[in-house]
């Protein structure tokens, strides 16, 4: 029987299939699209995601970065701060996902073009897709079919504005060797270093609007960029999915799939390689029950973080003085970085 069957070929479902073959686990991964598959992302893996990959034995070309930068998006005040454990590194999704794709294909994982999307299960195992393993991994997304087939996804807080994310890339060669995220009344922009002649901007905002509106809010990043991109954008949302549980009988949800903030702070691809490697673990020694308070201890950093610049960026008079503080801070604001690199 298989061990793990993991629905969703994106980067945490590969990085769960990687650490389910290296612990030994047979494991088959369901992904109807075939790899690679772009979607809006920030691109921008932190230091512990990069550890995670190396330790995966995953290399990722792309563009090293050093840091945060937080910037005015009008007066071009700033703040920096660098990172103490190694550099993180700036890669196209697409070239992650291949990266990852390749790793799994050399540990024997197979992949097989089927869409899950009814789920059964009894004590022993749980099947999908005209197969049956001992247990499922949904990692599907944002808006996780598997989820929402189990009545898992918990309703949007009343009140709060849903956010979206938007990106697009440039054919300009990186002018910094941070992150910049680029500060506006209703949105941000990140500027993150993919390659010697390429960078990607994703937008993320309350406000349903074309790309080129809400770039027109940062005057400064606008005037570096050319008039004619040339590059689709991609879009998703909206951003926060909220989860009742990560474990659900045999049924276990990681990346996205596993319940979403924002992508303010760039922790999804670190949280989502990570948490994979907790929930084979788990598995693997009998307990999967105990993936849900692991889960809960990896990301709570993030959660914490994130929902708090969120509802500071909620707060008008508050959200103008993020940059001011975090400039008159430096220390400060090294430390915050730090604390999710």
């Amino acid at each position: 029987m298989i061990d793990l069957l993991v629905a969703g070929g994106g980067p945490a479902g590969l990085a769960t299939a990687i650490h389910g073959a290296l612990a030994g686990l047979e494991v088959v991964v369901a992904e109807p699209r075939p790899t690679p598959i772009d979607k809006a992302c920030g691109e921008g893996l932190m230091p512990a995601g990069v550890r995670r990959l190396a330790e995966l034995g995953v290399t990722v070309p792309g563009r090293p970065f050093h840091g945060i930068r937080y910037l005015d998006g009008v007066t071009g005040r700033h703040a920096e701060g660098r990172f103490r454990t190694g550099p993180g590194l700036g890669a196209r999704r697409t070239a992650l996902q291949a990266a990852l794709a390749d790793r799994a294909a050399q540990l024997g994982v197979r992949v097989l073009p089927r869409r899950i999307d009814e789920v059964r299960q009894d004590p022993d195992s749980v099947s999908a897709a005209g197969l049956t393993a001992r247990y499922l991994v949904a990692a599907d997304g944002l808006h996780s079919p598997v989820r929402r087939e189990l009545g898992l996804t918990a309703p949007p807080v009343p009140g709060r504005a849903a956010r979206y994310g938007l990106r697009r890339h440039y054919a300009v060669a990186p002018w910094s060797d941070c992150v910049e995220v680029h500060w506006a009344e209703r949105a941000e922009a990140y500027v993150t270093p993919l390659g010697p002649d390429r960078i990607g901007v994703a937008v993320l905002t309350c406000e349903q609007a074309p790309f080129d509106v809400q770039l027109a809010r940062f005057p400064l990043l606008s005037a570096r960029l050319p008039a004619a991109p040339g590059a689709p954008v991609r879009g998703a949302g909206p951003l926060r999915q909220r989860a009742r549980v990560r474990v659900a009988g045999r049924v276990l949800f990681v990346g996205d799939a596993a319940g979403y903030v924002d992508a303010l702070t760039g922790e999804g691809l670190t949280l989502a390689v990570t948490a994979a490697g907790e929930l084979v673990r788990c598995v693997r020694a009998g307990r999967p029950q105990e993936y849900e308070r692991a889960w809960r201890e990896l990301s709570r950093s993030y959660r914490t973080l994130t929902a708090s610049l969120l509802w500071a960026r909620g707060q008008p008079p508050l959200a103008r003085r993020i940059v001011p503080l975090a400039a008159r801070l430096p220390g400060v604001f090294t430390r915050l970085v730090n604390v999710l690199a």
